[in-house]
């Protein structure tokens, strides 16, 4: 199974400003998360961001905070517990044409937009904020990618048991470099000397 950029959306929870310093490897889990982004916005992937308690922790780095199209903040460390699967979940389309002139039992039932079910998810920390959302999504029937990479924790060993658990919980584990590759699937993708730069 590989992913499609057509049914695919990312999330980026929490790289904040006054907690990235603490974070293990926090420097080349930044650089990937704003690749990560760039990618998505190469092939019109939708992006999302997360902040926990930006009044503590402050808001997302401007780098990663600049290319999200909205970003919630929030106090459950679960975004899901916040109003983010509406934000990912498309809204039904409004009745085309004069239906709502017809009796109720001839007018069409509203079409669901075209769903993007497969969320790419990154952020810190790992083993709390970004795990406690990854779950939620899975039980919410989305399917979850973590993007190990981009991700972290302020302790290796946090991190680690993160991904174990979701591993083992059906997320699917990947890095920056598969995501791009999966979402262009093809070298002759009109975009793919744009990500071969973002990746040298």
């Amino acid at each position: 199974m590989l992913l499609d950029a057509s049914q695919s959306q990312l999330l980026l929870v929490d790289y904040q400003a006054r907690l990235m310093p603490a974070i293990f490897e926090d420097e080349a889990v930044a650089k990937n998360a704003v690749r990560l982004a760039e990618m998505a916005r190469l092939v019109d992937v939708p992006i999302w961001g997360t902040e926990q308690n930006p009044s503590k922790l402050g808001e997302n780095l401007p780098a990663i905070r600049a290319l999200c199209q909205r970003t919630l903040a929030k106090m459950h460390f679960s975004g899901a517990e916040e109003g983010l699967v509406e934000w990912l979940r498309a809204p039904a389309k409004a009745p085309q044409g004069n239906a709502r002139s017809l009796p109720k039992h001839l007018q069409k039932p509203a079409a669901a937009a075209e769903e993007r079910n497969t969320i790419v998810i990154a952020g810190c920390e790992a083993h709390v904020c970004l795990l406690q959302t990854a779950l939620d999504l899975l039980e919410d029937e989305f399917e979850v990618w973590v993007v190990t990479d981009a991700c972290s924790s302020r302790t290796e060993r946090n991190r680690d048991a993160a991904f174990d658990r979701l591993a083992g919980a059906g997320a699917e584990l990947v890095t920056t470099e598969m995501v791009g590759f999966e979402w262009l699937r093809s070298a002759e993708h009109p975009r793919f000397r744009d990500l071969q730069a973002l990746i040298r």
